[in-house]
């Protein structure tokens, strides 16, 4: 069984603070019809090299139903900044157009199997996985981006489609695993594809 989930898979529950001072379960957004998880943090150049991107998806398809979280399940004892206090710094000088949820016991990337940083997850009304791999084909550099996988899927979800391309290899640093290497993955995470 690979690591992380595979399509047709129910979205795992969480309950993780937020940014904005609230908690979130995943029975908040039963009102989306469809709901893009995605794992993320403050440091990473894959991150920051296409937040802008994952910024205009955002507000290409929230006003269609779409509900977008990103969540930070990377250790701060790897990464300083990826502690809670620079999620919320990162957001208030960024103001991006999402949910940001601290998963500090990491059981979220796992329940997930999170791979790489960022990593998307999209599921349909009932919460069924119809995607997963990463959002563009370059996330470090946004001037290189030929392929935008995250939006076509969401594209061809709301149009009533199969998904064409429904899983592809997530492209970034890997999660940072509390007490590991900064470069280590568990042993049965690979690529998807």
């Amino acid at each position: 069984m690979a690591f992380t989930l595979h399509i047709g898979d129910t979205a795992p529950d969480f309950k993780l603070p937020a940014t904005d001072g609230k908690t979130y379960a995943l029975h908040d957004f039963d009102d989306a019809p469809v709901l893009v998880v995605f794992f993320t943090c403050n440091h990473c150049p894959y991150v920051i090299g296409s937040d802008e991107i994952t910024r205009k998806t955002v507000e290409r398809f929230a006003p269609r139903g779409v509900q977008f979280v990103g969540i930070n399940s990377n250790s701060r004892n790897t990464y300083a900044e990826d502690s809670f206090d620079g999620m919320v710094k990162r957001m208030n000088q960024y103001n991006f157009p999402w949910l940001y949820l601290h998963d500090e016991s990491q059981q979220v990337a796992e329940a997930y199997g999170a791979l790489r940083t960022p990593h998307f997850y999209v599921f349909d009304k009932e919460r069924r996985l119809v995607y997963t791999g990463r959002g563009v084909d370059n996330p470090r550099d946004a001037a290189r981006i030929t392929v935008n996988d995250l939006d076509r899927a969401l594209e061809e979800h709301l149009a009533g489609k199969a998904v064409s391309v429904p899983v592809t290899n997530p492209i970034g640093c890997n999660v940072k695993w509390e007490g590991k290497d900064a470069h280590w993955m568990p042993a049965d995470a690979c690529d998807l594809v």
